[in-house]
């Protein structure tokens, strides 16, 4: 049939179109912020503190503009005594308050090490739960950054060790968000780790999602071995993944974003999976999170392992200095070598 051409209507409205929200992109470091903003707005027993976490907005700038917009009540200034810092903040989790508290530097946290250790991991159980911890203790850490000594240590085995603290370390924009957010919420006192070579890396972040502690994720899906690791290394293990797969190789990476308490099904699982399994981090290796880690794949997988379970971390040296920190991190060639090792067998069957 032949349509006349005044019966085409030409000032019909266009369809209506369902508009997707668009979910922005962040750094790390504005992740961070964005979190603790969200945090003061939704709970007024919320308080953060610090050196320099004022006026200055810390020195990585995750604090910027919260005492501007929050007041000095809820975002203040300290004095250089990181003890006294986590000591006023056991005082405030007693009485009802929710402080997050920033150590500056990794190393700088040492001198508050006995406060953690002696009162925020025990109160709980020393009063049988009628008392309880809820506050965060923010460490970056971590090297990358070209810092010097007590710049950029990895500490995270201090705090894993001790029992009473949860542990967590994330390696992605969306993560430091959401896993900031409930690392506040939690009842129980938080260390919250901070990797510093990430606080310029940028990803989507979506404010609506609410991150699980104690959940580990698959960074990368992969058939024939698989990279555990967090914080700042889980980079290095995707672009080690990256370049095996050009290699025939299908690496799997998972990210275990929670030090403490592991997420041992997930790792089992992972594990299991692919019969291979390599645990990456920047920390000195021994008595480590990699160690504790390797011991678990090893106790729960040994009859699915083809091969060894191999360890790449940093070496049980002090940090190195700024212009050989790129030696002492693990990087991807370092990663690539450990694969290497794990009995692969040539199409003869025959070990290559």
């Amino acid at each position: 049939m032949t349509i006349a051409h005044e019966d085409v209507r030409t000032d019909a409205a266009p369809a209506p179109q369902l508009r997707t929200p668009t979910i922005p992109v962040m750094t790390m470091a504005s992740a961070l912020n964005r979190a603790l903003a969200d945090a003061i707005e939704a709970d007024p027993e919320v308080v953060v503190f610090g050196e320099d976490v004022g006026a200055l907005g810390g020195v990585f700038r995750i604090t910027d503009g919260l005492t501007e917009r929050y007041g000095e009540d809820r975002c203040f200034d300290t004095p250089l005594a990181e003890s006294g810092i986590i000591g006023t903040a056991v005082g405030m989790a007693m009485n009802g308050m929710r402080p997050v508290v920033e150590m500056q530097f990794d190393a700088f946290a040492l001198p508050a090490f006995e406060q953690v250790v002696s009162h925020v991991a025990k109160l709980g159980n020393r009063t049988r739960g009628t008392m309880r911890m809820p506050m965060v203790i923010r460490i970056p850490t971590g090297g990358g950054i070209g810092g010097v000594e007590h710049h950029c240590d990895s500490s995270e085995a201090y705090y894993a060790h001790t029992p009473g603290l949860t542990v967590v370390c994330p390696s992605t924009p969306q993560d430091a968000y959401s896993l900031l957010r409930a690392a506040i919420a939690s009842p129980d006192p938080v260390v919250f780790l901070e990797p510093k070579k990430l606080y310029w890396t940028k990803g989507e972040v979506d404010t609506s999602i609410v991150g699980e502690i104690g959940s580990a994720r698959i960074a990368r899906e992969g058939t024939d071995v698989t990279l555990i690791s967090y914080g700042a290394s889980v980079a290095t293990c995707l672009e080690a993944a990256e370049i095996a797969a050009g290699e025939g190789r299908s690496v799997q990476v998972l990210d275990v974003r929670t030090l403490t308490p592991l997420d041992d099904a997930a790792i089992t699982a992972a594990v299991r999976a692919t019969g291979r399994a390599v645990v990456v981090a920047e920390a000195p290796g021994y008595a480590s999170v990699a160690s504790e880690i390797q011991s678990r794949v090893f106790e729960r997988c040994f009859e699915f392992l083809e091969a060894p379970v191999r360890k790449v971390t940093g070496f049980d040296t002090p940090f190195a200095p700024p212009k050989f920190e790129h030696w002492y991190l693990p990087d991807a060639d370092r990663v690539l070598d450990a694969i290497d090792t794990l009995h692969w067998l040539d199409e003869h069957g025959e070990e290559s």
